[in-house]
């Protein structure tokens, strides 16, 4: 497996790839959480000043990614709090090479970067819904911080903080 960051030219496939990945939840959340969650998947934060975008490649094909959000940036649109730790996002794995432990290695690239900028800490955000995510994130050792949850939808759905002192 190879882990790099990610070329201008491999963009849209990343983001159409994170739909596929999570469109497995399409069912289990309300229509309109899901077209938002969507929306958000596939927009241009993961380009911002600062953003690291990460892919795993298997065979010379990206089959996951992962967006570091540097600290103290609005990863949210507003619904968290600016944090002083990068914060992984949109953590995607082709449902066809799941189980390959793409997930974890995606989520160790993270946590060595942060470690060799200096930081004590890195954090994440997930739906409620993604019960196998969750699971994974509790068994690396990332903690809960419910004073960061939020509910972007109004529905119930609550994005819950989660953050690993590393």
């Amino acid at each position: 497996m190879n882990i790099r960051n990610a070329n201008k030219r491999e963009i849209e496939l990343i983001r159409n790839q994170r739909v596929q990945a999570y469109s497995e939840h399409a069912k289990a959340i309300p229509d309109q959480h899901w077209q938002a969650l969507k929306q958000a998947i596939s927009s241009d934060a993961d380009i911002q000043d600062g953003v690291e975008l990460i892919v795993a490649e298997l065979g010379g094909e990206i089959v996951g990614s992962v967006a570091l959000f540097p600290a103290n940036t609005d990863a949210y649109q507003g619904y968290v709090d600016e944090l002083d730790y990068p914060e992984i996002r949109v953590l995607a794995v082709s449902p066809e090479a799941r189980g390959k432990g793409i997930a974890s290695a995606l989520i160790n690239e993270c946590i060595n970067r942060t470690k060799l900028k200096g930081f004590d800490y890195i954090g994440l955000h997930t739906g409620s819904f993604m019960e196998s995510a969750i699971k994974l994130y509790e068994r690396i050792g990332f903690e809960r911080l419910p004073q960061y949850d939020f509910e972007p939808a109004d529905d119930g759905i609550i994005v819950k903080a989660f953050r690993l002192s590393i």
